[in-house]
């Protein structure tokens, strides 16, 4: 079947799944329920495909949205936690160390491929630094996959669960939509996200588009509000781009190795609330907002479960770009000065 009918079958199915998440008062239905519906087509192995061209759009409006947020108070308040941002870089670097424990021990997996796998970053980012170092990509694309998902899963029923919400004390300064505004922001992220781009800089359209508004924001320039249409479908597009990282006979690929990525992932998970639990009692921001930003999920994932959910988007957003940053830059050297180090003494 040629792609165009499996992209048009899998926006269909991603609009049923959203509508359907949202009826039945599913936790950002626009992101779970494409999720759900288009991961379920793919291990039934039907014919519904995603772009990656529509998954940097959806990144792109993100990053405008998450860039709205950035007003001089908002930016004090935020730099003022910098040591916890640090901590949270040091917290994750820690778990990808018991992550490489309970790979090697349990999954049954290389030290290489175990490092690579537990590192708290983006597929992607990390796919490219493990066939760099000589690792089998897929697997570790796949490890990535499977936390990230359980991430996005668990933190926004969890939320729902614990009736957790509408604690965001940040506010959009730019409420109105004006068109031509948009249109100049819109241009001008679009050129910031290109460029990010192709310095092949992670999460580049988010990252991209979310700095440039960030700029004009902290400098009380505004020129428009996304419109909540916009911020739906890009919401829609990770959610359906997600889901299509399945393929039928997923799980049989490596399952003592996927399964215990799913342990892995589940009590890092735990980790974390426990580590926001101990820094909430040392800085005053309250502890879903802590929870969500330390939680091993993505910048844009945990962004817009800290959007949707009002869970502080700024902090949020500050804590996963730093720790990303921070894990993109030192698992290679890592890699280098103390995993290798550790084969060769074997």
């Amino acid at each position: 079947m040629k792609l165009i009918w499996k992209l048009l079958i899998g926006l269909f199915a991603s609009i049923c799944g959203a509508l359907i998440a949202q009826k039945i008062g599913i936790p950002l239905p626009w992101t779970l329920g494409p999720l759900l519906t288009v991961a379920s087509c793919r291990l039934l192995s039907l014919p519904v495909a995603s772009a990656t061209s529509l998954r940097n759009a959806g990144q792109w409006v993100i990053g405008i949205t998450l860039g709205l947020y950035f007003t001089p108070q908002v930016v004090a308040v935020v730099t003022s936690h910098w040591f916890a941002m640090v901590a949270g870089l040091l917290f994750a670097l820690l778990l990808a160390v018991y992550g490489t424990c309970l790979l090697l021990k349990l999954g049954h997996a290389d030290l290489r491929t175990a490092w690579f796998s537990s590192a708290i970053g983006g597929a992607n980012e990390m796919s490219i630094l493990a066939e760099r170092y000589g690792v089998r990509p897929d697997l570790v694309a796949s490890a990535h996959t499977v936390r990230i998902i359980i991430v996005v899963l668990a933190v926004p029923f969890a939320c729902q669960f614990f009736g957790v919400s509408g604690l965001d004390t940040a506010i959009l300064v730019q409420k109105d939509f004006h068109f031509n505004g948009f249109l100049k922001i819109g241009l001008l992220t679009f050129l910031g996200g290109f460029v990010a781009h192709k310095m092949k800089i992670p999460n580049a359209w988010v990252l991209g588009s979310m700095f440039i508004v960030m700029f004009f924001t902290m400098n009380q320039i505004h020129f428009s509000t996304v419109p909540a249409e916009l911020t739906l479908l890009a919401q829609l597009f990770i959610g359906w781009s997600l889901g299509d990282r399945f393929r039928a006979g997923f799980f049989k690929k490596s399952p003592k190795f996927l399964m215990c990525v799913v342990l892995y992932s589940v009590t890092a998970l735990m980790f974390g609330f426990v580590y926001a639990f101990l820094l909430s009692q040392i800085i005053s921001v309250p502890l879903a907002s802590l929870a969500v930003s330390v939680a091993p999920g993505g910048v844009a994932e945990m962004a817009i479960t800290a959007k949707v959910l009002q869970l502080g988007v700024p902090l949020v957003t500050a804590f996963q770009v730093s720790r990303m940053v921070g894990v993109v830059l030192l698992t290679g050297p890592l890699y280098q000065f103390v995993v290798s180090r550790l084969e060769k003494t074997k």
